[in-house]
């Protein structure tokens, strides 16, 4: 059953004060440098992969905001998704707000 344009903006305001709680976070894959010890995040710019290094009392932070980026990214393709039902329901003839 799809749900009324009313639930649709209700739940399209709480994904986007979930996305603003969310905004502090990087890109990226934290990965070990192997034996010598020592952590990097690597991401990509423009299709080249960069990497920086992490300094050992920040690698607890650098992880949590790469989860939060995975977060992010699961928050707007269900934000997507959401506007795209709430412009199909409010663009039905014969529905309030429709066409």
């Amino acid at each position: 059953m799809a749900s009324s344009p009313w639930h649709l903006r209700q739940k399209k305001e709480r994904l986007a004060r979930e996305i603003a709680a969310n905004l502090d976070f990087l890109a990226g894959s934290v990965t070990s440098q192997g034996p010598r010890g020592g952590w990097s995040l690597t991401f990509k710019v423009d299709g080249k992969t960069r990497t920086k290094y992490i300094r050992t009392s920040m690698v607890d932070d650098v992880r949590r905001m790469v989860a939060r980026h995975a977060k992010l990214k699961a928050l707007l393709a269900e934000l997507a998704e959401v506007n795209w039902d709430l412009l199909k329901a409010e663009s039905e003839p014969g529905k309030p707000g429709g066409r």
